[in-house]
């Protein structure tokens, strides 16, 4: 018999990615196609829903070829994406009415704001562990309602179907409306502690309940892949939005281990166990995964721009040529030169939830170069994962003894060495590095037999390296002054 394998899609913000796991976790085949990031106006952003799944499913072709097995070998599909991102399509057809409302859009933001001065803001953070905020896809729903005549009338009829990008991806794939619970915990509208969508939080959004997907456990029966997809009818059995797979992906089943995602935006998330924390420090409480013996929940702090920030550098700013040239100007210079970058494009997210921050540098000189300027939004990056970081400590009631990381930004180890340097802790890096995607198809080889259970993934988890803190006290917190003083003035710009 066939040695056999798990496939795994990862639908990301800037890209679809599609991976071939074996038994041990390794990665034997990859896929990835960039897609178009479309900004219609100053902080909106979209994606055409038909481009993202075209790209994944080249994705997913792409990487079983590069693993040189055939569709037949491939056990189950697990499923990890950008989350919050909303798509509303036609039920009859599978067309998309509107191009995909991204995370990172702030269209909403009034909306959102008109909830919270009908006093909603409690209501919506004891039943879903939110924030009101547009990051998450119930206001932008509300935004396509309110403004595309029409629509509203055909939800109700039933004629149209929502979903985030998993239920996107499944739908294609397989035909059916389904989602995930940690992808639905984070649409605004999902109850985390019954597990259910919400009947009064439906009414307050006024969203019809005939568009909503049926919620199975992460790990579990999504359907099948048409056999004309991909050359055999494949289970799909694994679903996550991408940074509770990444935590799954880390083997962090103990409640209080973390991990930090480096990507297009920094993605804290902690296990918290059966029993979901409030955060009293600006944090999300959020569901971090279902086995189908009820759920785990995980606190979660999210900043909106890491990697993005030298992605802006290259594209907007032209100080780049590539990304990797960002650590080599960091290295450098001895320090930022005391300039101190906000990168707060779309505004801040936890644990400010500032919509109207604004980007920021201070402490611009004669002297500055080009090379502080990078040097200053690196770091930028590990100050605002200290922030989350602190404040995740602090609702937990316990020291977080060391951070997992991931994502493609931690593969700059200037950004390491700083991180654990501000954070004063000591940053761990996995052997593999497509954690987000191993963590889906974790999700998918359990549900299918694949692995045999926690343990066994558990033994699949191999350090690569690790960056233990270096920088003196009195250093610390002279530049942590430093930052707090530039993101007080991020925000008092309006």
């Amino acid at each position: 018999m066939k040695e056999k394998y798990i496939l795994a899609l990862d639908q990301g913000t800037t890209s679809s990615r599609a991976i071939v796991f074996n038994k041990n976790g390794m990665v034997i085949g990859l896929g990835q196609i960039p897609f178009r990031q479309i900004f219609p106006k100053p902080g909106w952003v979209e994606h055409d829903p038909e481009e993202i799944w075209t790209t994944q499913l080249a994705a997913a072709r792409a990487a079983v070829a590069a693993a040189q097995i055939e569709a037949g070998q491939i056990a189950a599909v697990g499923i990890t994406n950008q989350r919050e991102t909303t798509v509303l399509w036609e039920r009859s057809s599978g067309k998309p009415v509107y191009n995909a409302i991204v995370w990172q859009c702030r269209r909403s933001a009034d909306i959102c704001q008109e909830l919270r001065s009908r006093g909603l803001a409690d209501t919506v953070r004891e039943k879903t562990g939110l924030v009101l905020d547009p990051y998450f896809s119930g206001s932008k729903l509300m935004w396509l309602f309110e403004e595309l005549p029409g629509l509203r009338a055909r939800a109700e009829r039933g004629e149209l179907l929502f979903g985030t990008i998993d239920s996107w991806l499944i739908y294609k794939l397989t035909g059916r409306h389904l989602t995930d619970p940690t992808n639905a915990s984070r649409t605004l509208l999902f109850n985390i502690h019954r597990g259910e969508w919400d009947k009064e939080l439906l009414r307050l959004f006024n969203i019809p309940e005939a568009i909503l997907p049926r919620v199975v456990p992460s790990s579990g029966d999504f359907g099948l892949v048409g056999k004309e997809l991909l050359g055999a009818e494949i289970p799909v059995t694994g679903c996550a939005g991408d940074q509770q797979a990444a935590l799954f992906g880390h083997a962090c089943f103990t409640p209080g281990s973390a991990k930090n995602t480096y990507g297009t935006g920094c993605f804290t998330l902690m296990n918290t166990g059966a029993v979901p924390i409030v955060s009293r420090h600006n944090l999300l409480t959020t569901v971090a995964w279902d086995l189908g013996k009820g759920y785990t929940y995980a606190l979660e702090g999210s900043v909106f721009i890491a990697g993005a920030v030298v992605q802006w550098l290259r594209d907007q700013m032209g100080m780049l040529s590539d990304a990797a040239e960002s650590e080599r100007l960091a290295r450098s210079v001895e320090d930022s030169g005391e300039v101190f970058l906000v990168p707060a494009f779309v505004g801040m997210g936890a644990p400010y939830w500032d919509s109207e921050a604004r980007g920021t540098i201070v402490g611009i000189t004669r002297g500055t170069t080009k090379a502080h300027f990078v040097r200053a939004a690196i770091e930028s990056i590990a100050y605002q994962s200290r922030d989350l970081l602190v404040a995740m400590e602090k609702d937990f009631g316990g020291e977080i003894p060391f951070i997992k990381a991931d994502g493609g930004a931690s593969a700059n180890n200037f950004l390491m060495q700083f991180q654990a340097d501000i954070l004063n802790r000591r940053v761990i890096l996995p052997e593999v590095g497509e954690i987000t995607a191993l963590g889906a198809a974790y999700l998918a080889g359990l549900a299918s037999g694949f692995w045999s259970g926690l343990e066994e993934v558990e033994r699949n988890w191999r350090q690569k390296r690790e960056f233990a803190p270096g920088m003196s006290p009195e250093r610390r917190a002279r530049l942590l002054a430093s930052w707090s003083k530039a993101v007080e003035t991020a925000r008092s710009y309006k």
